[in-house]
């Protein structure tokens, strides 16, 4: 599982012009699943996402995470994080998990994330999304469950 985690003032996902979900001061994760993923991976990347240290304390350092500030995330569905480039310009995509697996791991994310009381909004699998998000810092974190990077 790979994510791009950002923070954010407010962000939402719109489907065929309808705004389909939507936070406020959080953090926005775009959220690949790889085939190789399984039943432990959601919740590995749950506890990492739910206690990212990006929100600053009262001395201005990064030191905070979403369940300590009250803050939301969105996360929103993204096969493309999988996509491999190392040889040649086209993204192969054989590495991303199929419909089923992906849909099952992804919820299983949301649900370990508010497990935690942290409210989690949802952006469309499969869908053609708009995604709208006003950024803080810029803060953007890369986070791999097989720890690429």
């Amino acid at each position: 599982m790979r994510a791009v985690v950002q923070r954010v003032r407010s962000a939402w996902v719109e489907v065929d012009g309808t705004r389909v979900a939507e936070i406020r001061d959080g953090l926005i994760a775009f959220v690949g699943v790889a085939a190789g993923d399984d039943l432990e991976t959601a919740p590995i990347m749950a506890a990492k996402i739910g206690n990212l240290r990006v929100f600053e304390d009262d001395r201005g350092k990064m030191s905070r995470s979403l369940k300590e500030t009250g803050g939301e995330l969105l996360l929103v569905p993204q096969f493309t994080l999988i996509g491999d480039v190392r040889n040649g310009n086209r993204p192969d995509f054989h590495r991303a998990a199929g419909r089923e697996r992906a849909l099952t791991l992804l919820g299983l994310l949301a649900a370990e994330v508010e497990a935690e009381g942290v409210p989690v909004a949802q952006g469309v699998f499969g869908a053609m999304m708009r995604v709208v998000s006003d950024g803080i810092g810029p803060v953007t974190i890369l986070i791999d469950s097989e720890r690429q990077f």
